[in-house]
């Protein structure tokens, strides 16, 4: 009786061992599947955040529409064809009747739309009420900046920009080079911000005054400038002499690094000089567009002793 007892629990212990074993195969069954469904769901959403981010892109790097009062109205004063200006049919007051006297006398299309449209057409940017849908911007020649400045009866005062990134970054500096008279600004054509809405709005329209010229070769339009007699200054956190010590009564070319990695280390070799800025705090480093705004300030300041 007892051996029979000893038997039939064996079998007991044998079945409820499977049985626990098929369960533990079932549940991990179905965590693979709650996993791989989770990771369906998140590849999708971030498929989806991928796209919109894509989009939202695009519509920033557009060249062909100019958003913002102050932007819209430098803007129908230049040169620029206009194709139509988007206006909100909002109740608007200010400056917009300003925008709408100027279109009228240019005769531009002015069409009144809801402000959800205005809103698509610069993905919720600060529109202020007002579009501009203007013909792709049109880049200048190094030549026709330092023509500019022998127009002037001028040294050349040209700003260069090392892979500046930002187009925030872009349009601040192109408002300060046109306020410290800038004859023009050289970018290049790769690994940099070109003219867009975004930089057209943080230029303050400033855009339609300052010459920009986008190159392929950086370092061999430096070569050039130089052999014009320009002398180009670098700025660079190791440099031993400070800005404001430096004479920029003469031709000159400033050159703006790029906002995390600075100056690259080919351009440096390009310069004639490196100049830093002075600084007594404990953060060792500016944003480009304020490093740039000094160093403009110095020369300006430099050219009228």
């Amino acid at each position: 009786m007892t051996s029979k007892s000893k038997k039939i629990n064996s079998n007991n212990k044998f079945i409820k061992n499977e049985k626990n074993k098929e369960k533990s195969r079932l549940i991990d069954e179905d965590k693979d599947k709650n996993y791989m469904d989770s990771k369906g769901k998140h590849k999708k959403e971030n498929t989806i955040e991928s796209n919109i981010s894509k989009v939202n892109s695009e519509v920033k790097d557009r060249e062909d529409i100019v958003i913002g009062r102050n932007a819209v109205i430098e803007t129908l004063k230049g040169d620029r064809t206009i194709e139509t200006l988007y206006i909100s049919n909002n109740k608007l007051e200010g400056s917009i009747n300003t925008i709408i006297s100027l279109a009228k006398e240019k005769r531009v299309l002015i069409k009144e739309v809801d402000k959800r449209k205005l809103d698509l057409m610069c993905d919720g940017g600060v529109h202020q009420g007002v579009i501009a849908k203007v013909t792709p911007y049109k880049y200048s020649e190094v030549s026709d900046i330092l023509a500019l400045a022998e127009e002037r009866g001028e040294s050349p005062f040209i700003v260069i920009l090392d892979e500046v990134e930002d187009p925030h970054n872009l349009g601040s500096i192109v408002r300060t080079a046109e306020l410290f008279g800038v004859h023009g600004i050289i970018i290049p054509k790769r690994r940099s911000a070109s003219v867009s809405a975004t930089v057209y709005k943080s230029s303050v329209g400033a855009i339609e005054h300052v010459k920009i010229a986008k190159v392929t070769n950086l370092n061999a339009t430096i070569e050039n400038l130089k052999q014009k007699g320009i002398w180009v200054y670098g700025t660079d956190i190791r440099a031993e002499e400070y800005s404001c010590q430096v004479d920029f009564s003469g031709p000159c070319a400033v050159i703006i690094g790029n906002e995390g990695r600075g100056i690259s280390k080919l351009t440096v070799q390009k310069c004639d000089k490196l100049i830093k800025i002075p600084m007594v705090g404990k953060i060792n480093s500016l944003n480009a567009s304020v490093a740039g705004g000094i160093i403009m300030y110095e020369v300006l300041k430099g050219r009228l002793k």
